[in-house]
């Protein structure tokens, strides 16, 4: 456990440069705070539960997480699993998710899973993660239309609800609105990348709110200040009925946190983070959040890298962020009330829009018909009905397609068998009585029954030798169908033999007791000219003298 807490070298690095981290953390903030805000309203639970999630577990994060250069807080990702749940068991079920997920994501940092996120496919990650940005570019449509009473099971029943309803009542306003902190954040960012210019947008909607009579929604009242900290929200009896929903969160904070972090360690210079550290890190962040009524956070791949570019070297930078965001929920709560809920929502979409990169889809559909389809389904199924079913299809048929292409690379192939120094006669003898075959690649289930099908149809021979040397992976099912194909063989009166078995392929084979009848047998060499040899003495009937 003491490998997972901060570490000395965390604050060797604060050392370097802290003017830097503090000025990085401050331009981290000023982007941070109408994100925070957005996410929060988005999930549900309002826009103090973002900035408290912000706060609360963007500190703790910083501290106890594994990068340097991370930034964690609430996230549009979140606010997809996080809706539903609302709906159907409100704050306290929200609150709830975010503490069982804290304990499952401290339990995968202790049994040191986190190494093994680098091995997702590329496809479903940006399949997944195109399929996010259109769920909260949906959520938003509401909002933006400015109707307040939407319904639908499934987010894209809600939107389609909400333009049914503006149509019979129209609210220009809302859209004017939503679209035009969109236009600004996005045409912004291509004039003067560095200029915050969702919080410019978001200022400007609030002072035209303020100064006409236009018909906008705005935020509401906020407390000046953290809620007091309570356990009250916890239930016993609510665990097995929210467990999904928590895995659910637990899965999508490791991975975007991990995936932040490699994205944070390429745009930085001898910057490695420690997986399983950034998952202790989350897991606290997201058991202390809810006790303040936050909602469930992860690292943040854009704010993080508005980190990296402004600068930041040390988790100062992140802590910094954190420590200013608190400021403002202290000092500019009443300012904060009167942002329009249609600005937040164009904050959100032109987030998504910034999630996606079109590029990197366009390649991926175009590399292989099995990366097409990868990235098909899980943007499919995450759109049409939850991000843990759209990873697990994605992932399941990324692992099929895998077998089938390593399944394909198995061979067994007829090799020549060495005449020397033998005649011509005996020569055409063993050509005729005994063949050997060479097995490359990995015997195991998804290539054992090809095998099997292929050697089984082996004729007019005596002797079979199976040259094992070449294999590279046995599994239970690749042993037994080879066991399966020997018995098969000896039935037919073809003597089977095995040369050049690896120490390690050994012992399964002993396991299922397939190479403990060759060896009582005599069957097994450690090469093949000894299985050869065996073979021409042993198996074939000798030649009759002539006189």
């Amino acid at each position: 456990m003491t490998t997972l807490l901060p570490q000395r070298s965390d604050w060797t690095a604060v050392r370097r440069n802290p003017t830097r981290d503090l000025l990085a953390g401050l331009t981290v903030a000023v982007v941070a705070l109408p994100l925070a805000l957005a996410f929060g309203v988005a999930s549900g639970l309002g826009a103090q539960a973002g900035l408290v999630t912000a706060v609360v577990a963007g500190a703790i994060a910083a501290v106890f997480g594994g990068s340097n250069l991370q930034v964690s807080g609430p996230t549009g990702a979140m606010t997809v699993v996080l809706v539903p749940v609302m709906a159907q068991f409100g704050t306290t079920g929200v609150l709830m998710v975010g503490v069982m997920a804290g304990v499952l994501l401290i339990g995968l940092a202790v049994a040191r899973l986190g190494r093994y996120v680098r091995y997702l496919p590329a496809p479903v990650i940006e399949g997944f993660t195109a399929g996010i940005a259109v769920v909260i570019a949906l959520q938003q449509v509401p909002a933006a239309l400015g109707v307040a009473d939407a319904h639908g099971e499934k987010v894209w029943a809600a939107a389609a609800d909400a333009v049914g309803r503006f149509a019979g009542d129209p609210h220009p306003a809302s859209v004017m609105v939503a679209l035009g902190v969109a236009a600004v954040m996005l045409l912004g960012a291509r004039w003067r990348p560095g200029l915050p210019f969702s919080l410019i947008a978001v200022a400007l909607a609030t002072i035209l709110a303020s100064v006409t009579s236009l018909d906008l929604t705005p935020i509401g009242a906020l407390p000046a200040g953290l809620p007091a900290p309570s356990l009250g929200f916890l239930d016993l009896h609510a665990v097995s009925a929210l467990l999904p929903s928590a895995l659910a969160v637990a899965t999508l904070a490791a991975l975007e946190s991990l995936l932040s972090a490699t994205v944070a360690d390429a745009m930085s210079v001898n910057e490695q983070h420690d997986p399983d550290r950034e998952l202790f890190g989350q897991g606290l962040a997201n058991l202390v959040a809810p006790v303040f009524g936050g909602i469930p956070a992860t690292a943040a791949i854009a704010r993080t890298a508005v980190n990296v570019r402004a600068g930041a070297g040390s988790k100062l930078a992140s802590l910094t962020h954190a420590v200013a965001l608190g400021v403002i929920v202290l000092a500019a709560a009443p300012l904060v009330s009167h942002i329009p809920l249609a600005a937040l929502a164009g904050v959100l979409l032109a987030t998504t829009v910034r999630m996606v990169e079109a590029s990197a889809l366009l390649a991926l559909a175009r590399s292989t018909r099995g990366d097409a389809l990868v990235l098909a389904l899980t943007f499919t199924v995450t759109v049409a009905f939850d991000l843990v079913t759209a990873v697990v299809v994605g992932l399941g048929v990324a692992v099929v397609l895998a077998l089938r292409a390593v399944a394909r690379t198995v061979r067994l192939e007829q090799v020549p068998l060495e005449s020397g120094d033998h005649s011509a006669e005996e020569h055409e003898l063993l050509a005729e009585h005994i063949v050997a075959y060479r097995l490359d690649g990995p015997l195991f289930f998804a290539a054992a029954h090809h095998f099997l099908l292929e050697l089984t149809e082996v004729a007019d021979v005596r002797v079979v030798i199976l040259r094992m040397s070449r294999v590279s992976t046995i599994d239970a099912t690749g042993a037994q169908v080879l066991g399966d194909a020997i018995a098969r063989l000896q039935r037919r009166g073809i003597t089977v033999l095995l040369s050049g078995i690896a120490p390690e392929h050994e012992q399964i084979l002993n396991t299922l007791g397939l190479a403990v009848q060759l060896q009582r047998d005599g069957h097994v060499f450690p090469d093949t000219p000894t299985a050869i040899a065996y073979a021409r003495h042993h198996v074939l009937p000798t030649p009759p003298t002539t006189a």
